[in-house]
């Protein structure tokens, strides 16, 4: 089992004394508005708050590729958006890019460049990534200055907020919330516990 650590929490959680390891606290279920990967009947919910400027989010990037693809059918992954705006000066605008993007059905595409690009996330650069996924630009372009789009990052955020996320990323699974410096063994023990739970309802 690969013991590399995919995750601290980002330093403002540091500033918040630390909720227990795992928490019940999920106030929005997963819906039809959310960003998915795997089947949405599975009986495992990885749900991720990530921020595409947060250099952990990028780390844990391949250990979260590598549980999708050893659970399969079993585990649905979820993205939600939680930029850090104080800290991460293109964060936002960087989610909105992947909204941008799935608007034209490019969403995973567009979230997997911007992790990977850290720290080239400036206008420009999102430009071009769009550019480079095949993106028509002037519809991209025009969907970057679209509040509707805008507004949905903040949705995220501020369900992130409620769910008492305090730094990036930040993973639930079924709903529990797991904090502290993260293993891939951690997170895989997390989804492994689930399996023998009773199934997400």
């Amino acid at each position: 089992m690969d013991q590399q650590s995919i995750a601290q929490p980002h330093d403002r959680a540091a500033l918040s004394p630390a909720p227990d390891r795992e928490t019940e606290a999920l106030p929005r279920p997963v819906d039809d508005n959310d960003h998915k990967q795997g089947r949405r009947s599975a009986a495992v919910q990885l749900l991720e708050y990530g921020d595409y400027e947060c250099p952990y989010c990028a780390q844990a990037a391949a250990p979260v590729r590598r549980l999708t693809e050893r659970y399969r059918d079993e585990l649905i992954y979820v993205f939600r958006h939680f930029p850090l705006v104080s800290q991460h000066p293109h964060a936002f605008r960087a989610a909105v890019a992947a909204e941008a993007a799935g608007a034209q059905g490019r969403f995973w595409e567009m979230h997997d460049l911007l992790l990977a690009s850290q720290p080239a996330l400036g206008p420009a650069d999102v430009v071009g990534y769009a550019r480079a996924i095949g993106l028509d630009i002037s519809s991209f372009e025009a969907a970057l200055v679209d509040p509707v789009l805008a507004d949905r990052v903040r949705s995220d955020a501020l369900n992130g907020v409620r769910s008492g996320v305090l730094g990036t990323p930040t993973f639930f699974v079924n709903r529990r919330r797991i904090e502290g410096g993260l293993h891939e063994s951690e997170l895989d023990g997390a989804i492994q516990a689930a399996l023998r739970s009773t199934p997400l309802r």
